[in-house]
Order: C-alpha cells, then sequence, then structure tokens
C-alpha cells in the first residue's frame, strides 16, 4: 500500500523543518505548499495538525502555522524525561556491545570534535544521534527503545541548536562521550553506566540554563 498524500506531505514537512530549509518562526503557507508541490490543501492541514501535536508547528489564531521556536523550558523537561529513558537503556545495552561497536563509538566521538571543529552543526547533532542510538543498540527492552527513539527525534531539531547555544557544551560533550565509552568497555556496573548517561544528557540542561540566566543577568545590568 502506497503512501497517502497526508503521509507524503508530513514528510516533506518534517524533512523541511529537521534540515533547517523551514527554520524555527517560518510561517507555513498552505497556499505556497499547494503550489509549490502540487498536493492539495487538506493533507497539508492534516500534516500541519500531526505536526502541532508532535510539538514541531503552532498553529496560531490569524496567522496560521508557525515553526516552533527554542523553548527552554519545554526542552529541559523532555531532556529530562530522555536522560532517564537514555540512561536505562544504555546500561541494559551496555552487557551486549562488542569491541567493535566501541570502536566505531570512538570513531563516531573524533567525527565529532571534527564537525566541532569546522563549525557543521548539522553533521555534529547527526553524528551525536548516531553515538547514543549506537550505545543503546543492544538493549532488548523493544518498548523502552521505542520510548528512546520517539524522544528523540521530537528534540533533535533543538538539541542540534543547544550545543551551540551553550559555548563549550559540545566540547565538553565528546569528553563525556569518551568516558562513557570507558565505562562500558571496563565492565562498569550497570547503575554506574546509567547513572554516567543520565548525567551527560543532564549536563546539557545545566549548561543551557546557566548560558539563559547569565543572559539575562548581562541584559539587566545594561
Amino acid at each position: 500500500m502506497g503512501k497517502s498524500k497526508a503521509d507524503e506531505a508530513y514528510e516533506i514537512l518534517r524533512k523541511g523543518i529537521m534540515e533547517g530549509a523551514f527554520g524555527p518562526g517560518h510561517r507555513l503557507v498552505i497556499d505556497q505548499l499547494v503550489r509549490d508541490y502540487g498536493i492539495s490543501s487538506v493533507p497539508w492541514r492534516e500534516s500541519l495538525r500531526r505536526l502541532e501535536a508532535e510539538g514541531w508547528v503552532e498553529i496560531v489564531r490569524n496567522a496560521g502555522a508557525v515553526v516552533k521556536t527554542f523553548d527552554t523550558n519545554a526542552w529541559a523537561r523532555t531532556m529530562q524525561l530522555l536522560a532517564r529513558l537514555e540512561g536505562y537503556a544504555t546500561a541494559l545495552s551496555a552487557p551486549h556491545l562488542s569491541a567493535e561497536d566501541l570502536e566505531r563509538a570512538r570513531a563516531l566521538n573524533k567525527e565529532m570534535s571534527e564537525a566541532l571543529g569546522s563549525f557543521d552543526p548539522a553533521r555534529f547533532g547527526a553524528l551525536n544521534r548516531e553515538f547514543h542510538e549506537l550505545l543503546c543498540s543492544g538493549c532488548d527492552d523493544e518498548r523502552l527503545s521505542t520510548l528512546v527513539e520517539a524522544e528523540w527525534t521530537r528534540l533533535e531539531l533543538i538539541r542540534r541548536s543547544a550545543f551551540w547555544y551553550a559555548p563549550g557544551r559540545a566540547q565538553a560533550s565528546i569528553a563525556e562521550h569518551e568516558g562513557l565509552v570507558d565505562l562500558i568497555e571496563g565492565g562498569a556496573a550497570p547503575d554506574v553506566i546509567e547513572a554516567a548517561a543520565r548525567r551527560h544528557e543532564l549536563n546539557t540542561v545545566i549548561a543551557i540554563a546557566a548560558e539563559e540566566a547569565s543572559a539575562a543577568d548581562g541584559s539587566t545590568a545594561g
């Protein structure tokens, strides 16, 4: 069975948001989408409602659909949830990861450092997700894996920008990745691995909060 027009419209919009073609604050005008892609208005409306439910867009009265901007509070809450889910998934996965898996994880981390050096946030974000997916790939709890995947997908755009919103966080993240791989390779206890993976995620939340507090202090002083 082929994709419906609503599914096709949804994938076009979601890809555009994820890749930055429709950036934060961008108005998604149905008439323009109809002209650009040759899909009628009804599938676009259905896809926009779906994207609104998933938290990607906001439908504003008299303005239409707008791609959501960075919402620190909502992002922080979701990151805290992901920290718990991914921490547990990483701990369950660790005993099943091979030496080749860990070697690949280190290679990905090195590529992240190179992406950081060349100021390529899109590549950095993609590699970061691949790194964490690899460390969770041995998790044999299908429901947990599905929950982690869903949160990763929803946060991907915001997560990618977060490292650049908090200067220094990206480099610290790379160092934490190395420490996490070291723990797994060294056969650390599951609760130690879980705590380290959870702390790694929460450190980004803390960095963003500190950056916002600093910016607020600066504007007050000015």
